[in-house]
């Protein structure tokens, strides 16, 4: 139905409000709203004449609107892209070719401009910024349990006991008694801070739950690296690794999934009013962990895992033209300026995110410290290869559909204790949706 309305759609035209003499551009972080409008003026330096519009919309309003507008034929010009959203958009070819920018790959983060091929080869993002994912902790909430930031930099794990990883959550862990989760008489059914908060039960990525451990016990979500034609979630080794994470909650360290309850009390809220003591969470977090009045925040990177090597999922977002630009030759000069190391240093001077480019990403770096802020745990794997490990999100077709499959499949596991054996048979029916 999308593809049959986007082909009447597109009939009507370009991005509403966009013209010869504008760009239109959507974004969803308002936190990089000054940053992108310093940019544009940059930009509108070196164009005489040509003016960028910018849009910022909340996340979920976000997707929602960008949907609608290619139906309506009201896109925007320009728009931020999610490498979880670029298979539906790439089989709808609602995206314009870039492969005309001059990019060159070497110049971003290695593995960023990769994930923005299709499976044609063109590109159809320009690096934007990326992130990673660590461990926050409350400072104060630690070392009341004895637990040091070399400590917590330095656990692991493994899915059989858990490792020092587990075991320090447990530390974490206090019960309406007052005695912790590694003590005697500890009451699993009536805790006051967990150990760990939840993020949900992580539905077909794991971003910020699962997905660090599994790919540190060498899992990967499909059979190739991009464009994978089978899921793995039938894996031994993948349900052995969530049979142990959400055993976590039957434990009590695990904060609940209805702590959670679908995104509306989010990790970094339990944090800080004091029902759990850490979380993982991503590099997009910093500033808000940082900036939560009362709070002493510090970070760990994520546990090593039986490969031997920290995981973390390193997610790169992009600059997308839509197809039906209305000013597209305007787009491109604004797609290539964003992807442009004087913008990307620009942003980074704003100390929110990590850009694409080595510069850019030093720049941040440098405006965290300013700051007070050490972003170790997030910049290490990235650039420690030899101790820690990358990976994206996965990148296939009929991602929305692979959503739909896995999200209620997983939040039976983690809120109704279903067996993860049960993944399997929802990994079958994501197989055969793939191979159609």
């Amino acid at each position: 139905m999308l593809a049959l309305s986007l082909a009447t759609g597109c009939a009507q035209g370009g991005a509403a409000g966009s013209g010869a003499d504008s760009v239109t551009y959507w974004l969803w972080d308002a936190n990089q709203l000054p940053a992108y409008r310093a940019c544009a003026k940059g930009f509108e330096k070196q164009n005489p004449g040509l003016d960028v519009k910018i849009t910022q919309l909340g996340w979920a309003d976000y997707w929602t609107k960008l949907t609608a507008s290619f139906i309506a034929g009201t896109e925007p010009d320009v728009f931020t892209d999610h490498i979880q959203k670029f298979g539906q958009f790439a089989d709808l070819k609602v995206l314009e070719p870039l492969d005309d920018l001059g990019l060159d790959d070497s110049a971003y983060q290695a593995g960023l401009a990769a994930n923005w091929r299709g499976q044609d080869g063109r590109r159809y993002g320009a690096p934007k910024d990326w992130d990673t994912v660590a461990l926050f902790y409350n400072r104060r909430t630690a070392e009341a349990a004895g637990l040091s930031a070399d400590r917590l930099g330095s656990l692991d794990w493994n899915p059989e006991d858990g490792g020092s990883f587990e075991k320090a959550v447990a530390r974490l862990t206090i019960d309406k008694n007052g005695r912790r989760g590694d003590e005697k008489g500890f009451d699993k059914d009536n805790v006051k801070v967990y150990g760990l908060a939840t993020g949900g039960a992580g539905d077909a990525d794991g971003q910020t739950t699962w997905s660090p451990f599994a790919a540190s016990a060498g899992w990967r979500y499909t059979d190739k690296a991009r464009w994978g034609s089978a899921y793995q979630y039938g894996s031994k080794t993948f349900q052995s690794v969530l049979d142990w994470y959400f055993g976590l909650a039957k434990k009590g360290y695990l904060a609940p999934f209805t702590d959670y309850t679908d995104g509306a009390n989010p990790a970094n809220a339990q944090v800080a009013s004091g029902r759990a003591a850490a979380s993982l969470d991503g590099a997009w977090m910093i500033s808000t962990y940082y900036g939560t009045k009362g709070l002493d925040v510090g970070t760990a990177p994520t546990p090593v895992g039986p490969t031997g090597k920290r995981a973390t999922m390193m997610n790169g977002l992009a600059d997308s033209i839509t197809k039906n630009a209305r000013n597209k030759e305007g787009a491109k000069k604004w797609v290539r300026y964003l992807a442009s190391n004087e913008c990307q240093k620009t942003v980074g001077g704003y100390g929110i995110v990590f850009p694409a480019t080595p510069d850019g990403t030093a720049a941040a770096v440098a405006a965290y410290r300013k700051k007070g802020v050490d972003v170790s745990a997030f910049t290490e794997p990235v650039t420690d290869r030899k101790r820690s490990a990358t990976f994206s999100f996965p990148i296939t077709d009929y991602a929305a559909d692979v959503f739909a499959l896995m999200r209620p499949a997983m939040q039976d596991v983690y809120a109704n204790d279903a067996p993860v054996s049960g993944l399997s048979k929802t990994n079958d029916q994501i197989n055969l949706v793939l191979g159609q």
